[in-house]
């Protein structure tokens, strides 16, 4: 069994020095320019199959039943399909020298004897069990008596049970009948179940397939939502790097994937908060420096603020020490004058004409208003016709708007069952036109029909003999002259048997088949009974008679 692998490298090397290659699709061998070339090349192929055969034989004799993966993989480094070997095994078993079957729904291969299995070994046991038979018959013949009495009592049995087998054949009808509904029942049912299967796998596929599609976007956000990460981290490793004063234009992504993001975090905060405790000494010590300056500051300048101090309260007290007693002069002045004017006021009488002022003026005033009001009153009425105006003119628009909205509604409607129409027409054309076309086709295949019944009927007449001049005369001899009587002229006694206005050659509904004559009323062509010797009941010839003469009527 390890001969493939024995001949193997001899074929590759056999391959190689030829130049031959096998392709995994096919088992062709090269091109005929490359066998021209290459002598040894015409003999990979049949070295293959004889391997082949030679495996099979061997697998034979080995074993009873061997799987089709074992064989794949014995064959395997012979660099050929299993197609190619299943073909060199149909054709091991045509030479009958090898009994094999594939059997590929289990999936082996099967062997036999073909000793057993050839034609001869097949009837031996049929051939052996006659010819015992036959020698039994021999040595103690049967007793014919006993044989005609078994035989008149089974035909006996048969017409007692011939009612009863009647009737149960009938109903074996009825039950075959009932049987193959209930098979029909079952298919039904059966298909029923299959496509309810078949719903359910769908739809268990279906909600499969919507899990696996969720599967797959989660394990897409989950990617994006990882590279979104990975960028985010590289944009804080970069903004570290930059913080801390390092260059991360020339480093790659690798670089910045292998930075330790929590040690530069680290290192980042350490630097700032080493930074940040500097700036803050440098702030304590620059308050402590601006402390003792303000101090030192203060203490030289409060005698000078305390001085400063009392020189400006001295000087606000005396201002408004001035200010109170110019407030109070000016005020008394202002007194004076307001007593002297009320005086010269009541001497005058002003007061008492202060009604007669104010009721002049209200007049007055009374008057612009009414002017006022009615001006506004015309202002009110000029607006209303503006609006009369302005609503009419809305409602003349509408109403316009409404008709041509109508007009275009009835222009739409009527084109749209002008369309209709139009359709409706070219409906009517296309099934006008389909009817005729039908019309034509049954014309058509009525005129083919006809046709090939009368080609039909000319090819059984162009199949049958032609009558001889013996028949003809014949069937002239019972008229009292020698001349020709055309069919439509001859009487009931002339030329023939039959009845009159028969044909040429008598009534043509008999075995000659139908022709010209056909249908009319005349003798039948086939009617010779009494047209003479030479022609049978369906025109066979009698060559007991004379021979015809060229004529054809003496």
């Amino acid at each position: 069994l390890d001969m493939v692998e024995k001949a193997n490298p001899l074929l590759e090397k056999l391959r190689a020095e030829t130049g031959v290659t096998v392709d995994s699709s096919s088992s062709t061998t090269t091109d005929d320019e490359d066998e021209d070339d290459n002598t040894l090349a015409r003999y990979v192929k049949p070295l293959t199959n004889v391997l082949i055969l030679k495996l099979i034989f061997n697998l034979s004799a080995a074993y009873h039943t061997i799987s089709l993966d074992h064989v794949k993989k014995l064959t395997s480094g012979l660099g050929i399909t299993f197609e190619q070997m299943e073909k060199s095994i149909v054709l091991s078993t045509q030479s009958k020298a090898l009994s094999v079957r594939i059997d590929h729904r289990a999936g082996c291969i099967r062997f036999g004897n073909p000793a057993l299995e050839s034609d001869e070994m097949r009837g031996q046991l049929s051939t052996l069990a006659k010819r015992l038979a036959a020698t039994c018959t021999v040595l103690s013949p049967p007793d014919v008596g006993s044989i005609l009495t078994e035989r008149a009592a089974l035909y006996q049995n048969v017409r007692s049970t011939l009612e009863s087998e009647h009737i149960a054949t009938l109903e074996r009808k009825v039950i075959i009948e009932k049987r193959k509904e209930e098979a029909e029942r079952q298919v039904q049912e059966r298909l029923r179940e299959e496509e309810r299967q078949r719903k359910a796998e769908e739809l268990a596929r279906k909600a499969e397939e919507g899990r696996r599609l969720a599967r797959e976007q989660k394990l897409r956000e989950r990617e994006k939502l990882q590279k979104i990460q990975e960028e985010m981290d590289a944009m804080e490793k970069k903004r570290y790097l930059t913080a801390m004063g390092r260059s991360v234009e020339n480093m790659t992504a690798e670089e910045l994937r292998e930075v330790d993001t929590a040690a530069l975090a680290k290192e980042h905060a350490e630097k700032a908060s080493k930074k940040k405790e500097e700036a803050e000494r440098k702030v304590k010590e620059a308050a402590k420096q601006l402390d003792y300056l303000v101090r030192a500051v203060r203490i030289e300048e409060l005698p000078r603020i305390k001085e400063a101090y009392e020189a400006k309260v001295k000087e606000d007290r005396e201002r408004y020490e001035q200010e109170v007693v110019e407030k109070a002069k000016k005020a008394k002045e202002q007194w004076e004058t307001d007593v002297k004017e009320k005086k010269i006021l009541n001497e005058c009488s002003v007061f008492n004409y202060t009604n007669q002022f104010e009721s002049k003026l209200m007049a007055a005033r009374k008057i612009v208003h009414e002017k006022l009001c009615k001006v506004e009153d015309e202002r009110a009425e000029l607006e209303a016709e503006k609006g009369k105006l302005v609503r009419a003119r809305k409602r003349k628009q509408d109403e316009e708007r409404r008709k041509k909205e109508e007009e275009e509604r009835e222009t739409r409607e009527a084109e749209e069952e002008a369309e209709r129409q139009r359709q409706a027409e070219i409906a009517e054309q296309r099934r006008l036109r389909e009817e005729e076309a039908e019309r034509k086709r049954q014309a058509e295949v009525a005129r083919m029909n006809e046709q090939r019944e009368r080609e039909e009927r000319e090819r059984q007449e162009r199949a049958q003999p032609p009558p001889s001049s013996s028949d003809l005369d014949s069937s002239k001899g019972g008229s009292s002259s020698g001349k020709y009587i055309p069919p439509s002229r001859r009487g009931p006694g002339t030329g023939s048997s039959g009845p009159s206005g028969g044909s040429r050659w008598g009534d043509r509904a008999g075995g000659f088949g139908g022709g010209r004559y056909e249908g009319r009323s005349g003798g039948d062509r086939n009617d010779r009974g009494t047209g003479g010797p030479h022609y049978s009941d369906r025109g066979g010839r009698d060559d007991s008679g004379p021979r015809p003469t060229n004529s054809r009527w003496n």
